[in-house]
Formats: structure tokens, C-alpha cells, sequence
């Protein structure tokens, strides 16, 4: 596929560790032990050079840092899959919302929380960075903490200073009388972002101390430099929907082995049509100057990996979308599972908030 390596300007890896005490992930010669989780049946067949450098080296030292636009992501380290000293605990929410794919009367549906070590309920004064993760296919609430290892990498990026403390969302958009057969489920992330806007978003930040001054529409909107949204597979599908519909209460974005289906369905993927969407969105909506970023990634031997990189390809011919705001690596070897998810978070949450990093 075509690659594109440029300079961009971001807050400086250096800046952010001398003031904050924070460092982006590193680079690691392990990879995870194989532990399959349950892949998403939505699988389909088929499968730089360096930056450029700044203009001088001056540049690189008034604290600039390089970012490809396209590459490779790094082996999430042996250890960070051990407990931290300090471990983030794990709560459940129940939350009522209504059944947008059926009748639309009231239902109560549960999420799951990971607080980070250190959360205290009666600080009101500390605030948060909130990331909302969403399932694939058949997938539950609560998946993204179901692994040891998973929590444990949560806590790791914290305590080693990758990440600021973060909440951390696990929802789904399936309730309990779901059908979750593969049409069912479609229907069902299609509606989620009414869920998200109307009940999940404002029952989790009323509750757990974000930026979010109140749960009123202006002030999540106006917090939106603090909120992600991530998922794999109809997850990622998922979250391509949430950036068209939600751009105006989320920053950024984690898609994972997927692409839009605004336009579309599986198999009918309307590349072209999606990007001019999202492309439009952009320009009508001032995204450029408002600040949106999202990291695609997809895995080399992922069995739907093909969607992504038609997306990945189309994303890279348009110039509105630069690297400060779109970038697209791919895990060498990577399956369609949970072991290249925690690689994809590993190396993309320490590229989110890094504006908040010192609030």
C-alpha cells in the first residue's frame, strides 16, 4: 500500500517527561504469549522509509517530535503484562437507557469502569481523562477488563508515566434481550451512538470525576479534549460511526481492524463514499482547528485486515487528512484477537490527551 512519512508538530516527548513526569510507550524486542481470544466471525479473506527530519536539528531540541503517518507498531513489553505496584480497581454501572433498535421504551443496561490506582470518589478537585472501548461481534460489557493481562497493562501505562491516570469505559452496545446474530448486530451499532449521547456518556461522567463540569450538553461538548472512543472489530465499525456522529464530544479515536460503514455494509464497504463523508464532516464542522485524532491500526494476518487498508489507502490521498489528525500502523503478524488489541492500545494511548497531560 502506498506510505506517506512527514514531520509533525506535536507537544514534545521531552517537554512532556521533564514537566509531567510522562513518556510515550516504548519499544520492546517481546511479544505477547499467544492467549486467543474468541475471534470476531466477521472474518473475510486477505492481506519507509523514515520521517523526514525536521529542518534542523535546533528544531528537534525546541522540543518537536516525529510521528509517521503510516508504520509499524512496537511488541508491548514482557513486563507491563505483570501487576504494577499500583492496581486500578473495576466497578459496575447500571444505567437506564432505551431500546433505539426496538420499541424504544426504558431498559437498564450495565457497564463496566476501570478507575485508575489512586482514584478517590471524594477528590473533586482531580479530574480525569475518560476512554469509552466497544466490543466486536457476540462481545459483552466489560470485555477490555476480562484479562488479567489487559488490567494489567492498563496499570502499567499508568504507573510507568506512558498515560496520565485514566478512566476507562467498557460498554457494549448490545442490552440484555439483544439478538446477536451478525444483521441484529449491525442494527445495533448503528443505534448505539443515541445510547452514548443520551444516557451512557452523561450516567458514567455524572458519576466519576472527568472534565465534564455537569452532564448538560454544553459542558460534555465543551470537555470533548478529554474523551476517546476505541474498538475492535464491530467495535472499530462502531467507532468510525461514533466520530460522524459524535465529533462534537470526542476528540479521539481508536479504531481497530475495521473501517467506516456509514455508507455500507459488510462486504459493500463504499470506501470512497465513506472517506467523502468524513472528509466533509471535517471541512463543515471546523475539525482542523477544533483538534480530532484518530489511530487506525489493523493487523498484518488479520483475516479482515483488507477493509482497513482500502480505508487506511483512501484516507492517505486526501491532504485534509494530515498526520497531527490521521495515522494508520499495522502489527507484523498480528491476528484478528485481543493479543494485537493490547498491542494497538499500547502503542496509541500514549499519542491521546497530551494536551491535558499537565492539567
Amino acid at each position: 500500500m502506498k506510505r506517506i512519512s512527514v514531520t509533525v508538530l506535536l507537544l514534545s516527548i521531552t517537554l512532556i517527561t521533564a514537566a509531567c513526569g510522562q513518556r510515550p510507550g516504548g519499544q520492546s524486542t517481546q511479544q505477547l504469549s499467544s492467549e486467543d481470544e474468541r475471534i470476531d466471525s466477521t472474518d473475510t479473506a486477505d492481506t519507509d522509509q523514515p520521517a523526514e527530519k525536521n529542518e534542523t536539528e535546533a528544531n528537534m531540541n525546541k522540543n518537536e517530535s516525529v510521528i509517521e503517518q503510516t508504520g509499524w507498531t512496537a511488541a508491548v513489553p514482557e513486563d507491563y503484562f505483570f501487576p504494577a505496584s499500583g492496581q486500578g480497581r473495576v466497578e459496575a454501572i447500571e444505567y437506564t437507557t432505551k431500546d433505539y433498535t426496538g420499541d424504544g421504551g426504558d431498559i437498564t443496561k450495565t457497564a463496566y469502569v476501570y478507575l485508575p490506582y489512586g482514584y478517590d470518589e471524594n477528590d473533586t478537585q482531580t479530574r480525569y481523562n475518560i476512554l469509552y472501548l466497544m466490543h466486536g461481534w457476540g462481545g459483552r460489557a466489560g470485555e477490555y477488563f476480562a484479562s488479567e493481562q489487559q488490567r494489567n497493562l492498563f496499570d502499567n501505562l499508568i504507573e510507568k508515566g506512558d498515560i496520565p491516570p485514566i478512566i476507562i469505559v467498557s460498554a457494549s452496545f448490545y442490552h440484555d434481550n439483544s439478538d446477536r446474530d451478525f444483521s441484529s448486530s449491525i442494527t445495533a451499532f448503528r443505534a448505539f451512538h443515541n445510547d452514548f449521547e443520551n444516557d451512557l456518556m452523561p450516567a458514567v461522567e455524572g458519576r466519576y470525576h472527568t472534565y465534564a463540569a455537569s452532564v448538560s450538553d454544553e459542558d460534555l461538548r465543551a470537555s470533548r479534549d478529554h474523551r476517546a472512543f476505541g474498538g475492535f472489530s464491530l467495535g472499530s465499525v462502531t467507532t468510525w460511526l461514533q466520530f460522524c456522529h459524535d465529533y462534537d464530544y470526542i476528540h479521539y479515536f481508536l479504531p481497530m481492524s475495521g473501517s467506516s460503514w456509514y455508507y455500507g455494509t459488510y462486504g459493500d464497504f463504499q470506501i470512497e463514499k465513506n472517506v467523502d463523508h468524513i472528509e466533509q464532516l471535517v471541512r463543515d464542522n471546523d475539525l482542523t482547528e477544533r483538534g480530532y485524532f484518530i489511530y487506525h491500526a489493523v493487523g498484518t494476518n488479520d483475516t479482515v485486515k483488507s477493509q482497513s487498508i482500502d480505508m487506511a489507502d483512501e484516507m492517505l490521498t486526501r491532504d485534509l487528512f494530515t498526520p497531527d489528525h490521521y495515522v494508520f500502523y499495522q502489527k507484523e503478524g498480528g491476528y484478528h484477537n485481543h493479543n494485537a488489541v493490547m498491542e494497538y492500545l499500547y502503542n496509541a494511548l500514549p499519542l491521546f490527551f497530551r494536551r491535558s497531560l499537565c492539567s
